[in-house]
């Protein structure tokens, strides 16, 4: 018999309690005028989500496309993770679904994008080529995080390029979400790649960055770097 969305979801549901809805409630920022305004969880903790999608990893493309819609956060969590695995064998399939689903804002917090976008765009781009990072970095708030986040997957080749670019086109946005994001991956440049290209977009940009940003790009250096650049 094959699986279906409902399967999941009752598998998920086995795990579920009202104290940890409640603290991912208020982790996402569910509130009103908050970035994850409305979003409702159940409470399953992310191993958890990751344990019962093992079960699920061939859940069929149709059935992903309805936890993706699901207005519970655990649901289209459990979606994006399906898809990582998914898209080896089916990429142009997955790759659509996911953009249609950031387009259409069920990709809609940073858990979810940050769990999913290397594995999925950034894997694409990666190996076709092509403007995509550039389109998404030109959107609203998630289509940016998935856009600068997805250039992880060149940093774990030792590759620098699509971080660059992306991290100069938003390094001067003003929602936090967006300066962690590029914080974070600048950090990950310098750790994985090459710290001299960390420091010298630091010179270039440092005296202007928003501070977030800039703690997170100077995590893995030295003190006395740190500090010149906080300073500046």
């Amino acid at each position: 018999m094959a699986l279906s969305a409902q399967d999941l979801k009752t598998a998920l549901r086995q795990f579920a309690t009202p104290a940890q809805a409640k603290t991912a409630a208020w982790f996402f920022k569910t509130g009103p005028g908050e970035y994850g305004e409305g979003d409702q969880f159940i409470g399953v903790k992310v191993p958890q989500i990751r344990a019962v999608c093992r079960q699920f990893k061939n859940l069929p493309l149709k059935e992903v496309e309805t936890l993706l819609h699901s207005p519970i956060h655990e649901h289209r969590l459990a979606a994006v993770i399906i898809l990582n695995g998914q898209y080896a064998q089916q990429p142009n399939q997955v790759l659509m679904l996911y953009l249609k689903a950031l387009d259409d804002g069920f990709v809609n917090n940073w858990d979810i994008i940050d769990s999913s976008c290397e594995h999925i765009v950034g894997a694409h781009v990666y190996a076709n080529g092509g403007d995509l990072l550039q389109q998404l970095a030109s959107g609203d708030l998630w289509h940016k995080r998935v856009a600068m986040v997805s250039t992880f997957a060149w940093l774990k080749k030792g590759e620098p390029g699509p971080t660059l670019e992306i991290a100069e086109l938003l390094w001067q946005e003003k929602h936090d979400l967006l300066q962690k994001a590029v914080g974070w991956m600048l950090r990950e440049l310098g750790k994985r790649v090459d710290e001299e290209l960390l420091t010298d977009f630091l010179d270039r940009h440092a005296h202007q960055m928003p501070r977030t940003q800039l703690r997170y790009a100077l995590e893995r250096l030295p003190e006395h770097r740190r500090r010149h650049y906080m300073n500046v």
